[in-house]
């Protein structure tokens, strides 16, 4: 369920600075968000994989801490990674 590196690439190079920029808050929760939808698509068809929920779960929890901290740090950069990712909190 791992991304590709080529996925991870075309994300950083829409959501961070520059193409070596994987550390910022902007990028860790896009990148968390695409294997939050690949895993919601997993268990639409296996239902029972408690190991994938479980990770869901880790993720989406992972994102949430994230978000947390963005929002704190620079509202305008939470608000406009919130309208361009299309989730809500």
């Amino acid at each position: 369920m791992a991304l590709k590196k080529e996925e991870i690439n075309v994300i950083v190079k829409k959501y961070g600075k520059n193409e070596k920029d994987t550390g910022s808050a902007e990028v860790q929760i896009a990148l968390l968000s695409k294997r939050i939808a690949e895993l919601t698509e997993h268990l639409k068809s296996n239902g029972e994989d408690a190991n994938a929920r479980r990770s869901l779960l880790i993720l989406v929890g992972k994102r949430h801490s994230l978000l947390d901290y963005l929002a704190a740090s620079d509202h305008a950069r939470y608000e406009k990674l919130i309208a361009t990712l299309g989730i809500r909190k």
